[in-house]
């Protein structure tokens, strides 16, 4: 209950089927009044949140400072990000006006696990051998690939999920160099700088989040760096790298492959069903249409188990922010 004995009300934007089905399960232990909307976050919806306490966002939500403004002006408390990252709200202008909550970790297994399956899919050709075998098609010609065993791949971020994304890799006899700011007390990852991972790895995943400082960590002068061939894992963030660098590296041969669940150009694009259109994102479309890159539409999250921790995670951050507790998964500004 809110403070005025009234049910909590959460306006919940960019609502998809299965946001609904978790959200409503989870909600039977709160029973909050949540009003779900297809629609993104914006200053033409934003109106929609009038009269509710807290709104629900995800990734692709622009959260700008007149969005912020007009959740304020109409009395809302509370910014419930359904998810890790929060680059996509400015804490700076939030901070004293508005708190932001999010979901720091729901199943660090499933993101690691795709990341996995991305790589493996990309470099045994399962994608191109699908597509053969559909159509009868059992020539095995341009479906050679290579082993993992051996190979050493670099692993930008290990919290949680790099962590288990590394034991995995482990686990296929693979070496793992790896590289955090801030590198885990007690790991036991061999820790490295940024250029050693461009000059030695054979697999780079990124694991890292989105600032200022990583804003493009993969470009043309770190491309540069790489092995001829390198295979690039991003299900981070999008502009983590440079979608124009990447596409010439693709295309000089210098890329041997990219497994991409998130995209620098995404918001417009991702969750959304476009097969009936064209696609005005000229890199995104020359991206697809490479054979040596897979791109999932940020669904590395998109678990059972994810989703329940997600949904049950974030209605209890709304519980203790209204209810005047300390939530621990409250995103402060950092100045």
């Amino acid at each position: 209950m809110s403070e005025d004995n009234k049910p909590i009300k959460i306006a919940f934007f960019d609502a998809q089927d299965y946001d609904i089905k978790a959200f409503e399960a989870a909600n039977e232990s709160y029973n909050y009044e949540i009003k779900f909307f297809e629609t993104k976050l914006t200053a033409d919806t934003v109106k929609l949140a009038k009269k509710c306490d807290a709104v629900c966002v995800f990734v692709n939500d622009m959260i700008d400072k007149d969005i912020i403004d007009a959740l304020v002006k109409r009395k809302v408390k509370l910014i419930a990000l359904r998810c890790a990252g929060y680059n996509n709200v400015d804490l700076a202008y939030a901070n004293g006006k508005i708190t932001v909550v999010r979901v720091p970790a729901y199943s660090p297994y499933a993101v690691a696990e795709h990341a996995m399956a991305l790589l493996l899919t990309s470099i045994r050709r399962i994608h191109k051998a699908y597509i053969r075998t559909r159509d009868f098609n059992f020539n095995l010609n341009g479906l050679t690939g290579f082993d993992l065993h051996g190979k050493t791949v670099g692993v930008i971020g290990t919290g949680k999920i790099g962590r288990i994304f590394t034991d995995i890799c482990k686990g296929f006899g693979m070496n793992v160099l790896a590289y955090d700011k801030f590198p885990a007390a007690d790991s036991g990852l061999h820790y490295v700088s940024l250029d050693e991972i461009w000059e030695q790895a054979d697999i780079i995943s990124l694991r890292c989040p989105l600032t200022d400082e990583t804003k493009h960590l993969i470009n043309t002068p770190t491309i540069a760096k790489m092995k001829k061939g390198i295979v690039i894992i991003n299900t981070s963030r999008g502009a983590l790298i440079n979608s124009k660098a990447l596409l010439e590296g693709l295309k000089s041969r210098k890329i041997g492959a990219a497994c991409l669940d998130v995209y620098e150009e995404e918001a417009d694009v991702f969750y959304h069903d476009y097969s009936g259109h064209i696609i005005d994102d000229d890199i995104l479309a020359r991206l697809i249409s490479f054979p040596n890159v897979i791109v999932t539409s940020h669904q590395a999250f998109l678990t059972r188990e994810a989703l329940g921790n997600i949904a049950a995670t974030t209605l209890d951050n709304v519980r203790t922010v209204l209810s005047g507790e300390k939530c621990n998964n409250e995103v402060s500004y950092q100045g």
